[in-house]
């Protein structure tokens, strides 16, 4: 992966898009982005993830609103997950943290796994999904298929899918939810 890599979708469900950019930083890597899109209200949001050098997640930020209401969101993994400071029991295992609203953050997965054409691997990881507001287990299998193909499959999420992927690694098209835009 190059040091650095940007990327822009448009949502396919419903109004709204999303940027993001993966950095090389001194620590590790920095994945933000900004996603704005109608759900249940409008809602506009700013991300930031630090990443290990191997693409495990350190910690995280959003801030933004939804249907007019502020929030912000802090998560960190120090061998357990915290959401605004609170203990998150049960999640001590994953390395990854998810956010529902974006394409972005399954890049830091894949480049982690590394999976070869033809191998598959379980990819569970810490899920928020900004209508919900909790952080909770996703399972989530992948099986590479080519250079720039992996099924995907989130059985909690009833979603199953092809996703392709761009030259620099982020998806290009989420089928049904997100693709890639110039």
């Amino acid at each position: 992966m190059d040091n650095r890599a940007v990327a822009f979708w448009r949502r396919l469900d419903r109004p709204g898009h999303d940027s993001a950019m993966i950095e090389k930083v001194a620590h590790g890597w920095a994945l933000t982005g900004f996603a704005a899109f109608s759900e249940n209200g409008i809602t506009g949001i700013r991300y930031r993830l630090e990443l290990e050098p191997d693409f495990a997640t350190r910690s995280a930020c959003i801030e933004g609103f939804r249907d007019g209401e502020p929030f912000v969101a802090d998560f960190r993994r120090d061998g357990a997950w915290f959401h605004n400071d609170e203990e998150v029991a049960g999640l001590d295992d994953l390395v990854h943290l998810d956010f529902g609203f974006t394409p972005a953050t399954n890049l830091q997965q894949l480049c982690h796994a590394r999976l070869e054409i033809g191998e598959e691997a379980d990819i569970p990881a810490a899920w928020f999904d900004i209508g919900q507001r909790s952080l909770v287990r996703l399972p989530q299998h992948y099986r590479r298929l080519t250079e720039d193909r992996y099924h995907y499959d989130s059985p909690t999420a009833s979603y199953s899918a092809v996703l392709e992927l761009a030259p620099n690694r982020f998806v290009r098209v989420y089928p049904g939810l997100w693709e890639m835009g110039e």
